[in-house]
């Protein structure tokens, strides 16, 4: 997750297994504060912030990967602040059929490679029809 705020001072980030609790002060020194209780146990030890100019981004892991959330927050209301950026967006569903094939593409791409047929033949190329030896001349 990311929140945007640029020049940013006084950043602090508290993750922890159950919530995230973000503040810190704007280029014109206001306070910013948001605590977020997350809709299920998340990995706080396996998670990590990161901060530019622009924002502060949390990269919060869930404690059990393969399992969806139908939404970021405990509560059933989002705010209106929160929105999903489709740019990091990852259909964790597809994953494993788009990795399946992509195994699959590579097998038989190796099968192709492998596969030993007779060498070409090379009867077909003649040195003498252009008038010139291999020397050039």
């Amino acid at each position: 997750m990311e929140f945007c705020v640029e020049d940013s001072t006084d950043v602090q980030v508290l993750l922890e297994d159950h919530r995230i609790v973000f503040s810190c002060k704007n280029a014109d020194g206001v306070e910013m504060y948001n605590e977020i209780e997350f809709y299920a146990k998340v990995n706080s030890k396996d998670s990590q912030d990161k901060r530019s100019s622009r924002s502060i981004t949390c990269f919060v892991r869930k404690w059990k990967e393969k399992v969806a959330w139908p939404r970021l927050t405990k509560e059933d209301i989002k705010p209106v602040w929160l929105s999903v950026d489709f740019d990091n967006w990852r259909d964790w569903e597809g994953d494993e059929e788009v990795e399946l094939a992509q195994v699959e593409h590579y097998a038989e791409l190796l099968k192709k490679a492998s596969a030993k047929g007779p060498p070409p033949a090379m009867d077909d190329l003649d040195d003498e029809s252009s008038g010139e030896d291999m020397t050039g001349t």
